[in-house]
C-alpha cells in the first residue's frame, strides 16, 4: 500500500489560495489513476492555474514577439536593463539541497515502469526523471510516470517483464529530479473550466509541476531529500521568475519552509545563454544550478536564424561537437556564471550508447563518452549526464579523476573565461559543410524517432545513437532551412524539396516493414515540417495535439 498522500496546508483554504476555476478529467482512468487525480490534487492544479496561466501566456506571445525581432535582423544580446544584476559580484543562489551536493554523475531517462526502476539502480548519484524530451507525452505515459514516481520515492515498486524477469529496487538509490514539461506544452486531457463556464486547456508544465509536488514533497523531505526539479527550454529570465513564483505558492500551500524546492535550469536556448546571471538571480532562492543542454541548444541556434542567410546555416549535426568555438564559449561561459554564483554546472549528454551485442560498437561509445566527460570535468563542469547505465561507470572515473574525494568544484572559480556575444553568435566552424550522407542522416533520424515518438516511446536508440525529440528537432529544421536558404551540398548538389520528399518515403518504406510502426503518418508529418512554408516552433506540440490527444 501507498503511503497517504499529501495533506494541504490549512492556509490553502483561504480566499488568497482558493481556486477560482476547477479541473475536470477528459482522459480514461486507467488503474491507480484516480489517486494521483484525486480532488485535491485538481484542486491543487487549478490554483496553479488561475495564477500563472495568464502569465505563461504572456511570456510565450513575448517568445514570438522576439523571434519576429531576430527575424527582422536583430541579435541576442546581454540585457542592458538588467546589468546591475551581471555586475554584482555579491550575491549567491540557494545551491545544493540535501541529495544534491554531490551530482558527478546523473542518468536520464523517462519514467515507465522498468525504466525507472533501471535508472535507480544505476548506481548514478541523481536521477533526471523525465517527462520533457525522452517521454512521448501519450495520457498512459505523463499519469503512469506519476504512479511509478510515487511509488518509486516510497521504495514500493517493482515489475516483472513479459518473460518473467523480475524487477526490484537496490538499497542504494539515486536523488529524484523531475524535469516536467516545458511552458508551451499543454496537457489537453484536462481541462479548466472557469467560474464563467469558460474552458481551456492547462499547461503541462503546471500539471506536471503541481501533480509531483502536491503527491511527494513530504514524503522526499521526510527522506532526506526534496522535491527538485529539472526547468526545461526557459528562453528568458522572466519565464525563471515565473517558475520561482509558482515554487513559492507551492511551497505555502503545502506547508513547507520557504526554499525547500530546488531547481536547475537547462540552458539549452540562444537567448537563456544571454540571461545566465539573471535566470540564476531570479531563481535565487530555489536554485541549484545549471545544465548545459547541448542537444536543444543547437535547436535554438538553428530556429532562432533560419532566416538570417549563409552565416547562420550549420554544417551536418556530426560535424557539430563541443569543441567547436560558439559551443566552446557557451559552455565556458556556463561553468563561469554557476561558479560565481555558487551553483553547480552540470554537462550535457554524448548521444553514444552500447550496444551489448556488438563490442566493438560498444567499445567505440565507451571511448567517446569518455573523450566528453573528460573534457567537462577539466572545464570545470560538476556533473555529466548519460543515457545508460553502461556508461555511469565510464563518466565516473573521468569526474572522479578531476573531483577526487571532493563532491564538486563549485569553488572553482574561471576567471580567465571572457565570452562576448560575438563569441556565442559566430557559428562559423572550420572546415563544416553539408553533404548528401548528411541530408539523408538528418530525414532517417528525424522519420524514425517520430515513428517512435507517436508510438508512445519518446527515447530511441537509432544507429547507435539515443535520439530524442530535441535531436529530432535539429534534424528537422537543418533541412528545412537547407531547403529554404538555398543551400549546395559538398558535392554540388542542391537542396530541394524535390530530392528530400523521395528519400522520405523511401525511408518510410523500409520503415514500414516493422511490425507495429506508424510509417505513414511520420513520413506525412515529416513532409509538413521540413517542406512547407512556414516553420512550426516545436514538432511536438503539432504532433501532440493531432496524434496523442
Amino acid at each position: 500500500m501507498t503511503s497517504p498522500i499529501t495533506v494541504l496546508d490549512p492556509s490553502f483554504t483561504a480566499d488568497s489560495t482558493t481556486p477560482r476555476g476547477r479541473i475536470e478529467v477528459l482522459g480514461p482512468l486507467e488503474p491507480g489513476f484516480d489517486e494521483i487525480l484525486s480532488e485535491e490534487a485538481l484542486t491543487f492544479i487549478a490554483a496553479l492555474h488561475d495564477r500563472f496561466a495568464r502569465r505563461r501566456c504572456d511570456r510565450l506571445k513575448a517568445r514570438r514577439d522576439r523571434q519576429a525581432r531576430f527575424a527582422a535582423g536583430s541579435s541576442p544580446e546581454f540585457l542592458p536593463e538588467t546589468k546591475e544584476i551581471r555586475e554584482d559580484a555579491s550575491w549567491r543562489v540557494a545551491g545544493a539541497g540535501p541529495g544534491l551536493v554531490d551530482r558527478r554523475v546523473e542518468i536520464t531517462g523517462p519514467t515507465d515502469r522498468k525504466m525507472t526502476i533501471n535508472a535507480m539502480n544505476s548506481g548514478a548519484k541523481v536521477w533526471l526523471a523525465d517527462h520533457e524530451d525522452s517521454l512521448s507525452p501519450t495520457w498512459s505515459n505523463m499519469i503512469g510516470g506519476q504512479i511509478n514516481l510515487r511509488d518509486a520515492i516510497r521504495r514500493e515498486i517493482d515489475f516483472v517483464s513479459p518473460e518473467g524477469k523480475e524487477y526490484r529496487l537496490g538499497e542504494e538509490t539515486p536523488t529524484i529530479v523531475f524535469r516536467p514539461r516545458g511552458w508551451h506544452l499543454t496537457e489537453q486531457h484536462l481541462q479548466y473550466t472557469d467560474p464563467k463556464g469558460g474552458r481551456g486547456t492547462v499547461s503541462g508544465s503546471l500539471v506536471d509541476f503541481g501533480l509531483y509536488v502536491f503527491h511527494n514533497a513530504h514524503e522526499l523531505i521526510a527522506r532526506g531529500s526534496g522535491p527538485y526539479f529539472y526547468l526545461p527550454k526557459l528562453e528568458s529570465h522572466l519565464e525563471a521568475r515565473l517558475w520561482n513564483e509558482a515554487f513559492t505558492f507551492a511551497e505555502e500551500a503545502l506547508g513547507i519552509e520557504h526554499g525547500t524546492i530546488r531547481a536547475t535550469v537547462l540552458i539549452e536556448t540562444i537567448t537563456a545563454a544571454f540571461e545566465m546571471d539573471e535566470i540564476l538571480y531570479e531563481l535565487r532562492d530555489h536554485c541549484a544550478g545549471l545544465n548545459a543542454g547541448r542537444w536543444d541548444y543547437l535547436f535554438s541556434i538553428i530556429k532562432t536564424f533560419r532566416n538570417r542567410g549563409r552565416d547562420f546555416i550549420l554544417p551536418d549535426r556530426n560535424q557539430l561537437t563541443m569543441t567547436v568555438p560558439f559551443m566552446r564559449a557557451y559552455t565556458e561561459l556556463l561553468v563561469r556564471t554557476c561558479h560565481r554564483r555558487g551553483a553547480h554546472a552540470i554537462g550535457g549528454m554524448s548521444a553514444f550508447i552500447p550496444n551489448r551485442r556488438d563490442p566493438e560498437i560498444t567499445e567505440q561509445a565507451f571511448e567517446k563518452v569518455a573523450d566528453d566527460k573528460r573534457r567537462e570535468a577539466r572545464d570545470g563542469f560538476d556533473g555529466t549526464w548519460v543515457a545508460h547505465p553502461d556508461l555511469v561507470p565510464v563518466a565516473r572515473a573521468e569526474l572522479d579523476a578531476v573531483l577526487g574525494d571532493r563532491p564538486n568544484q563549485v569553488d572553482r572559480q574561471r576567471d580567465d573565461v571572457e565570452v562576448t556575444a560575438e563569441d556565442l553568435i559566430d557559428l562559423r566552424v572550420e572546415g563544416g559543410s553539408v553533404t548528401n550522407a548528411g541530408i539523408r542522416q538528418n530525414i532517417f533520424v528525424a522519420l524514425r524517432y517520430i515513428d517512435s515518438w507517436l508510438r508512445g516511446q519518446g527515447a530511441a536508440a537509432i544507429d547507435n545513437l539515443m535520439e530524442d525529440a530535441a535531436t529530432a528537432e535539429i534534424s528537422r529544421s537543418q533541412l528545412w532551412q537547407w531547403i529554404n536558404q538555398g543551400v549546395i551540398t559538398e558535392e554540388g548538389r542542391p537542396v530541394v524539396r524535390e530530392r528530400v520528399d523521395y528519400f522520405i518515403d523511401r525511408y518510410a518504406g523500409e520503415l514500414s516493414e516493422i511490425e507495429g510502426n506508424r510509417a505513414a503518418e511520420a513520413a506525412e508529418f515529416l513532409k509538413e515540417l521540413v517542406l512547407g512554408e512556414e516553420f512550426p516552433d516545436f514538432l511536438t506540440t503539432p504532433a501532440y495535439s493531432r496524434y496523442l490527444k
